[in-house]
């Protein structure tokens, strides 16, 4: 049955790619009848193209033109129909889709194939995704036009990690190996999300699908610009209220007070508890003390409660006594840089989140799972690329991206001289 349902759709494809071809010759016959050549423009002739599309591959005719003053040529039905590398425009959405998606670009190979039919190998894939990718970035980058909404609270998180680059991509990078060289550059992800309500316990709810997605291979001052896009697209400064959420770094709070001076900032939680097992173990010196767990769990209460002066005063004072200053001021420096962004009480009483796990999961989900599997090492326009794509398709902007660049290649036909309608 398996093998009759392949041959069957195979028969379809066959007929369907027929017709298809028939159409687009009849379209490029139309066109080309219409141009009306430039000044110096030689006509070469009818020159067969391999056009590969959904269904497979047709061969068109159409005119090529040449001009010597310029040393370049041009078939004026390439440039209305928006092929792309030689792809019909759904082939290309298909390609690219699947390049970003899948682990890598061999397991976007086989998806093609058995799911969508067609043999495109991964280098083609790969070819795809550069060529489209940098579109992508481009659109990403367009001047915010905000959305409308009735959300309450607008959140913006943001977070970076590292992905395996290649060696030419890290002379002079520092880094942490023990010779002090990387193996990873950075890569920020910003995410911004919507809250309308909170549940019966006063607890928030994210909007369902709200989520939206950026990404900046480089420094965290380049990357704030288009975080702060991204939050004015989704309504910054119409909602009642703008929460930022990060780690604590102090790279990433600075990217919130330069580009979300009004929001609210929320360091996030459960990094707040990591830094408290530290300061723990430095006042005890082992995490394997017997009273390690229940002071860690007397700190999370007393966070939880506006307690993060009171604590660093108590730990001072307990760290002097014992005579273990400096290590119990170093782990207290987290807590002494971030004394305003953890007042937790105050958060959840107002009904905010106090955690930034949305934007650790879209690192995993977003970035860690295409960009950092084994073996895998990354040139930065490689990266770029699929991460910008990746973006696109966890935002669920795919559609729209798609359409403005249908346009965008539609618009090529208005610089072409074509035969005016009922002209002579």
């Amino acid at each position: 049955m398996a093998a009759f349902e392949v041959a069957l759709r195979a028969a379809v494809f066959r007929q369907t790619n027929e017709l298809l071809g028939w159409v687009l010759q009849q379209a490029v016959d139309g066109l080309d009848m219409a141009y009306q050549a430039r000044l110096g423009e030689v006509f070469k002739g009818r020159i067969k193209r391999q056009v590969d599309g959904l269904f497979g591959s047709v061969s068109i005719c159409r005119d090529y033109y040449h001009d010597p003053a310029h040393r370049s040529g041009i078939a004026p039905a390439d440039a209305v129909l928006g092929w792309e590398l030689g792809c019909t425009p759904g082939l290309a959405r298909m390609i690219c889709r699947a390049g970003s998606r899948e682990t890598s670009y061999q397991e976007a190979e086989a998806s093609l194939e058995e799911i969508g039919g067609r043999a495109v190998s991964a280098r083609q894939i790969q070819r795809m995704v550069q060529h489209i990718g940098p579109e992508a970035a481009v659109w990403q980058k367009r001047p915010a036009r905000r959305e409308e909404t009735t959300a309450k609270v607008l959140y913006v998180s943001a977070d970076g990690t590292g992905i395996p680059m290649r060696r030419a991509e890290l002379e002079g990078v520092a880094g942490r190996q023990p010779d002090g060289s990387a193996k990873t550059r950075q890569v920020y992800l910003g995410c911004v999300f919507t809250q309308h309500r909170v549940d019966e316990k006063g607890s928030p709810v994210r909007d369902w699908d709200s989520t939206t997605y950026v990404s900046k291979l480089g420094t965290v001052d380049a990357f704030g610009p288009l975080l702060r896009q991204e939050a004015i697209r989704r309504g910054l400064g119409a909602t009642a209220e703008t929460v930022y959420i990060v780690d604590g770094a102090a790279g990433l709070a600075a990217l919130g007070a330069a580009n979300f001076p009004k929001a609210t900032q929320i360091v996030d939680f459960f990094h707040g508890m990591e830094h408290a097992g530290r300061v723990v173990e430095a006042l005890l010196g082992s995490r394997d003390h017997p009273d390690f767990k229940p002071r860690h769990r007397r700190w999370k209460r007393r966070l939880l409660r506006n307690g993060v002066k009171s604590l660093i005063t108590d730990a001072q004072v307990e760290a002097a006594r014992l005579g273990c200053d400096e290590a119990v001021n170093k782990a207290l420096h987290y807590f002494t840089e971030n004394v305003d962004r953890m007042q937790y009480r105050t958060f959840r009483k107002k009904g905010f989140f106090i955690g930034s796990g949305v934007v650790e999961a879209g690192c995993k989900t977003v970035i860690g799972k295409r960009c950092k599997q084994s073996g895998m090492h990354w040139s930065r326009p490689g990266a770029s690329n699929i991460l910008d794509l990746r973006c696109l398709q966890h935002s669920r902007r795919l559609d729209a991206f798609w359409e403005h660049r249908r346009h965008q290649l539609a618009s090529r036909a208005d610089t072409l001289p074509l035969t005016p309608s009922g002209g002579g």
